[in-house]
């Protein structure tokens, strides 16, 4: 893959004659490295690789649905297998995960090596370049999420460094410590401290809270047969999960404070809105006509979408802040068939959902709809969810009709680093490390607690949940919880929770069933008129399953493509994967 992106981006001489800006291809020319304009406009291309809302699905399944369209780690799709079942064959042209991130890593380093060798101002070059490590740090961190070891790259490799291009992978821990040397580099080094659409050293230290968050928890709980060969490391956790405590706590100084309506972070329309709401952190625009996605689309049209998992329904607590099992709150799940003044007939679930934490009714309807039995969200398309809980989050219904049920024509911003995540870093860290107390609640979950309109969680004589199946402290447990609906379907974040974890089994549809089931419909149309075009369980619940989730620890890792193997003798396939 390098040497093919060596042969692909040349060296252009041509640039000033036909003034590409920012370049179609790359030069080493001092003049254009000089000029800051010039950098600005090579570092702002690297926005196009970062998050956003999404135009397709990605079946990597989480909790119980991972996908790209708006992060659904939470829903269940028509497809719910894993993300892979056999290796990449080298004809398979729609899997380019390891070789975009590579190409990124390039621009990345094309940047570092070119800025540093330019006449620029000490200060101005430093952040050029701090910008440049601050992308190798976040996309490396990708490469070491999916594959484990990999090749560390920190040049720009040209076609006859064969000891890169046909080098063996690093050692994933060595890789990751030199993340965090870069992270430190453009915390230390970037000069804008806060920009909602731009590099900052605010974000600079999201990054590093959720990466570093990420490392921690996942030397703390990796075992040695289940991430090849590789165990538990405490002192490398303590090491990275304080980093992460730290650097989310250099965001929590008031510089940001938490959006009144929770709704704002996902459904904002306009970009000055967005910008200017208390809570982003870091975002990418969108813009009618101009840049566009799909999310609102596949939520609201007539196509099926995907449906909140009831495993996930039930991770929400009650009013009185307590779970399923302890709550004094009516606990009845089933809804009831209602008309509304238009003579329309629907499965009503307010009443469910007025029971629990608010941002419930943030993420789904209040209605169940499914096939046979469907509804439309304020005009939209007759709407099918595959677990009969729909997504709502992320549906602005402001938006004109066009723009808000074409494919490729919505408009909202996304969110990427905002201040309630934050919050969830801040916590888990100190949780995990032990040190947690009522006054780091206090500052963080509870502040999430109240907008839901929860009592505080109280550290001293906290709950035991019976549905702890995870083997950590109830602290721990709270404070995942807390997380998991907080950020439900946000970006892929709750499959690589589950990894980092080492709890992945639990997507073994086998062993937890409620990852693939949803809905209780003992009171609708469709569980009393049965005609075999839906699956329900012994008990009313809406069966999503297509088929049989089986679990294996080879899915820890991603199976290295078939065609880099091939084309690098010196590259391993990951353990499992033949």
């Amino acid at each position: 893959m390098l040497a093919f992106a060596g042969a692909l981006l040349s060296s252009c001489d041509d640039f000033l004659d036909d003034h590409r800006y920012p370049l179609t291809a790359e030069t080493s020319s001092p003049e254009f490295w000089n000029n800051s304009d010039n950098v600005t406009q090579e570092t702002n291309r690297l926005f196009n690789y970062m998050p956003g809302f999404g135009d397709f699905y990605f079946n990597t399944l989480s909790d119980d649905q991972a996908g790209r369209l708006f992060g659904q780690s939470e829903a269940l799709t028509n497809g719910q297998n894993w993300y892979f079942t056999a290796v990449p064959s080298q004809s398979n042209s729609s899997y380019t995960d390891w070789l975009d991130l590579y190409q990124v890593l390039r621009h990345a380093a094309y940047i570092i090596q070119n800025v540093g060798e330019s006449s620029m101002e000490e200060s101005v070059k430093n952040n050029f370049i701090g910008i440049g490590r601050l992308n190798r740090a976040w996309f490396t961190y990708q490469l070491v999420k999916r594959y484990g070891n990999v090749i560390w790259i920190d040049k720009v490799v040209d076609l006859d460094d064969e000891s890169i291009l046909y080098g063996e992978r690093e050692d994933r821990d060595a890789v990751m410590d030199k993340v965090l040397e870069d992270l430190d580099y453009a915390v230390a080094n970037i000069s804008t401290q806060s920009a909602t659409l731009d590099w900052s050293k605010d974000l600079a230290n999201a990054m590093k809270a959720e990466i570093c968050l990420y490392e921690g928890t996942y030397c703390k709980y990796r075992t040695a047969a289940d991430n090849a060969g590789k165990g538990p490391d405490t002192s490398r956790a303590e090491k990275y999960l304080t980093q992460a405590a730290n650097a989310a706590e250099a965001l929590m100084n008031g510089s940001y404070t938490l959006a009144s309506d929770p709704a704002s972070i996902y459904q904002t329309m306009n970009v000055s809105s967005f910008t200017g709401n208390s809570e982003i952190i870091f975002g990418k625009a969108y813009a009618m006509n101009v840049l566009n996605h799909s999310t609102i689309a596949y939520t609201c049209s007539s196509t099926q979408i995907c449906g909140m998992s009831r495993d996930a329904f039930e991770s929400f607590l009650f009013k009185d802040g307590l779970p399923l099992a302890l709550t004094s709150c009516d606990t009845n799940d089933e809804g009831y068939m209602k008309t509304n003044a238009d003579g329309i007939t629907y499965y009503y679930i307010g009443d469910v959902l007025a029971n629990r934490d608010n941002r419930l009714t943030l993420t789904t309807d209040t209605v169940s709809y499914c096939k046979g039995m469907t509804w439309k969200r304020w005009g939209a398309g007759d709407m099918d969810a595959t677990t009969g809980y729909g997504v709502r989050k992320y549906d602005n219904v402001d938006m004109e009709a066009y723009y808000r049920m074409t494919i490729g024509q919505n408009y909202t911003c996304a969110p990427i680093f905002w201040l309630s995540y934050i919050y969830c870093i801040y916590a888990e860290a100190k949780a995990e490390l032990g040190t947690i107390a009522q006054s780091d609640l206090d500052k963080s979950i509870n502040l999430l607690y109240a907008r839901a309109g929860l009592p505080n969680l109280q550290l001293a004589g906290i709950f035991n949940d019976p549905a702890n199946n995870m083997g950590v402290s109830s602290i721990i447990w709270e404070v995942r919880r807390c997380r998991r609906c907080e950020l439900m379907f946000d970006r892929d974040l709750r499959y690589w929770d589950l990894i980092r974890w080492h709890q992945l089994d639990k997507l073994d549809s086998t062993k937890y069933p409620n990852t693939l089931t949803g809905a209780n419909m003992k009171g609708s149309t469709v569980w009393a008129n049965q005609d075999g075009s839906l699956n329900f369980t012994a008990d009313g619940y809406l069966d999503g399953a297509l088929g049989v989730r089986t679990y294996d620890n080879k899915y820890y890792f991603y199976p290295i493509p078939s065609n880099q193997l091939t084309l690098n003798s010196n590259l391993t396939q990951n353990p499992g994967w033949n």
